[in-house]
């Protein structure tokens, strides 16, 4: 699963990496929490020149009303790649209107004796990627308010994810840069579309332990010292590895 990412490089660094036209005024982020419905930096197949705010949170076209918008999102902030064909809240939306959604690194929790130990992942490079998602456009019924939405997939975990996301074993679906581009074509096949949806490489990525108080309901989690690496010497242990290797 993903509900929390981060985009923290600075906007003349992500223009270098990002050269297309920004319509938003970007600020780092260094925490979003998917349920707060933040707006986040995505491309989308039909404006593939330019990055756009998006709220994060799918709300289909068909939603009646915003009370039932508000219930969805909830429930859309993920769509898994195994049934993105099938589900209703997303079906109409894998074949054509696809998106990134631009970060640099994503949270998880190992769990371990009862407890949930948070992860801050990236590019092993430290690099820019994205997140393989799907958008729609609601209008809300009453007041005609456009709402630009979106959802990140999620496959089965690589062996690296599995360890640290390991009661679920899922993880989000990465594009390198070089993938963009194949990910916002419109005319791909279904299959070329579940080919792109794979889990991404172990030595595409990195992760270290970083404060359990992420966990902690109110806690400000929107500043740099949120990804400062914190050691948890309970997870050296021989019971520890154990636990996550199979030992």
């Amino acid at each position: 699963m993903c509900f929390r990412y981060s985009i923290t490089q600075k906007a003349q660094l992500l223009n270098q990496v990002v050269s297309l036209r920004w319509t938003l005024d970007f600020e780092p982020v260094f925490h979003a929490n998917g349920f707060e419905f933040p707006l986040m930096p995505v491309i989308t197949s039909q404006e593939p020149d330019q990055v756009q705010a998006y709220h994060w949170g799918l709300i289909p076209h068909w939603a009646p009303s915003m009370a039932e918008a508000q219930k969805l999102r909830a429930q859309t902030l993920n769509a898994k790649s195994e049934t993105v064909f099938e589900k209703p809240a997303f079906r109409s939306y894998i074949p054509k209107r696809r998106c990134l959604a631009l970060s640099d690194g994503f949270f998880e929790w190992m769990d371990f004796n009862k407890k949930k130990y948070p992860h801050y992942v990236q590019a092993a490079d430290g690099g820019i990627f994205a997140f393989a998602g799907i958008y729609s456009h609601w209008t809300e019924p009453e007041t005609g308010e456009l709402f630009r939405t979106f959802s990140i997939l999620t496959t089965a975990a690589n062996p690296m994810m599995a360890r640290i996301h390991n009661s679920k074993e899922r993880m989000p679906v990465i594009l390198a840069p070089e993938q963009w581009e194949a990910w916002l074509d419109p005319d791909l096949t279904k299959e070329q579309v579940q080919e792109l949806m794979r889990p991404c490489s172990e030595s595409f990525l990195k992760a270290h332990t970083i404060d359990r108080a992420l966990a902690r309901p109110g806690f400000d989690a929107n500043h740099a010292a949120t990804l400062q690496q914190v050691h948890y010497p309970e997870l050296d242990s021989p019971a520890e590895q154990a636990s996550l290797f199979g030992g």
